[in-house]
């Protein structure tokens, strides 16, 4: 048997290969949230000031969005099952190290180790399932899974979080993460077969490492200043002026190297790159929707922290309806944008209905659909955005079209967080200072200006939710996925077949 034709050969522990990533990307998703329910007990335990706290966020958001495109190359050079398990692994240690955290130092410091870790970790799993499951109808079903774990894990984290921190401590919100890693590492290990043939071999590039990582950081970073210190502070403007310089020197070194970090060709083909601009276009108003659902929830309903999980599993619930059972079902039937533009758009209904949010709004009535139609239209769109995201790549890109669907995530969740925070927080201020207190007092002028500055943000994040729906209806041209496997020779003969392209 030809080489090609043993690597087109299925993976027959594939399936069981779905579950072990699956549990990896359900680890790195539940620790972007259950950490945040955690944070004013640690902050309480290691006398952590109000001025850093918030760097027990930006710690891990910095190192993981501002490495994943390094991470990306590293599994597609070193191999992703060998990168997978070493994600994991470091992982695990560096959780460890958190819930052992005798101080501040070592607390931010294991933050930011989960940060690079899960930068090898992320975009490992998803490169390893778009070369494991080459089938349409598999891959569909496989990406299901995945998209349903990825977009519903924040949610779950929250639950899972308030649980652990109201019955134990916050330390088993990290210590929670080793079990999950070693279970997945050792299973992965043994089950999982990575094709031959698809690794890339060539030079790192250093100079797009060293612009990607400080540009994404600057980014990032720039965002979380903005939430703290204002847009037209210094300090804000001068790292999104760095940023910007940073993003174009790296694209301009990408286009004249021999081996970049990140070949232009990966985000250039316009079905992938209207996917990952319409993905990280909902993330941010789906990350704003969610922050400002957890505050009204606690601050303004007056629910504790497992009351407010337990508030978002029916979100959960049907993010993995319409992940696995709509877009599962006629990705392999319809045009990938006919999933993604009304799946996004659903979301922007969704967030319709919650800009009818007040002080004494009822769950039931209002909450409940505005979550159930939000968790069906993002399911839906994630499915087919996720898989669209790595088709049609040479093997040796996988990692880096992977990370690149990361990133996206990790900077529209950024971005949404500070940018629909600022707008609402500067609602309620001027909210506040043209009402007075009437017959409720002081107290419920307050949390009525808070609720008036999340509809205001909520507001803006249907547009954007739409502006997402617009751009994958226009930009994503791809027709139902086809199994066809093509041979390229065109970028270098050691990569002789390529993940399953989509047909026009």
């Amino acid at each position: 048997m030809s080489q090609t034709a043993q690597m087109l050969q299925p993976d027959p522990r594939r399936w069981k290969a779905l579950w072990f990533i699956s549990l990896a990307q359900l680890m790195v998703v539940l620790d972007a949230t259950i950490v945040n329910i955690a944070l004013p007990s640690a902050q309480h335990d290691l006398g952590i000031s109000d001025a850093n706290k918030q760097w027990v966020i930006t710690a891990y958001a910095l190192a993981f969005g501002g490495l994943l495109l390094f991470g990306g190359r590293v599994a597609d050079l070193w191999g992703r099952k060998r990168t997978f398990v070493l994600g994991l692994g470091g992982f695990a240690l560096a959780s460890a190290l958190g819930g052992a955290a005798a101080n501040q130092a070592m607390l931010l410091g294991a933050r930011a180790a989960q940060g690079v870790f899960g930068a090898l970790l992320a975009p490992a799993a998803l490169s390893l399932l778009a070369v494991t499951f080459t089938d349409a109808k598999e891959r569909a079903k496989a990406f299901g899974v995945f998209g349903a774990i990825a977009g519903g894990g924040g949610a779950v984290g929250l639950l899972l979080g308030g649980v652990l921190t109201e019955y134990l401590n916050w330390r088993w919100t990290f210590f929670a993460n080793i079990p999950f890693a070693v279970i997945a590492a050792l299973g992965s290990y043994f089950v999982i077969r990575e094709p031959e043939g698809g690794r890339n071999r060539s030079p790192l590039d250093i100079p797009g490492v060293v612009l990607s990582t400080l540009g994404l950081v600057s980014l990032v970073y720039g965002f979380t200043r903005a939430e703290t210190s204002g847009w037209s502070a210094a300090s804000t403007v001068g790292l999104f002026v760095a940023s910007a310089v940073l993003l174009v020197a790296f694209a301009v070194v990408e286009s004249k190297v021999k081996a970049p970090l990140l070949p232009l060709r990966v985000v250039t083909e316009r079905n992938r790159g209207g996917t990952y601009l319409s993905l990280g276009l909902a993330i941010i108003g789906l990350f704003g929707v969610f922050l400002f659902l957890t505050y009204y929830l606690q601050v303004v309903q007056g629910y504790s922290a497992i009351k407010t999980g337990f508030a978002f599993l029916p979100m959960v619930t049907a993010f993995v309806v319409g992940s696995t059972q709509i877009g599962t079902r006629l990705v392999t039937r319809v045009p990938a944008r006919w999933l993604m533009a009304p799946g996004f758009g659903l979301a922007a209904v969704a967030m319709l209905l919650l800009t009818r949010l007040q002080v004494g709004s009822s769950y039931p009535a209002v909450i409940l659909p505005g979550l159930v139609l939000l968790g069906i239209g993002m399911g839906t769109a994630f499915m087919p955005a996720m898989s669209l995201a790595t088709h049609g790549v040479q093997p040796r890109d996988a990692g880096v079209a992977s990370a690149m669907v990361n990133t996206s995530q990790q900077v529209g969740g950024a971005i949404g967080t500070a940018l629909l925070n600022t707008i609402a927080a500067s609602a309620t201020t001027g909210y506040l200072a043209g009402h007075a207190a009437g017959k409720g007092g002081q107290k419920l002028l307050q949390a009525q200006g808070l609720v008036h500055g999340y509809t205001h943000a909520i507001w803006w994040a249907v547009a954007i939710e739409a502006i997402a729906a617009l751009i994958a209806l226009t930009l994503v041209n791809a027709g139902r996925p086809d199994t066809t496997v093509v041979a390229s020779s065109k970028d270098g003969a050691e990569d002789e077949v390529m993940i399953p392209v989509v047909a026009h």
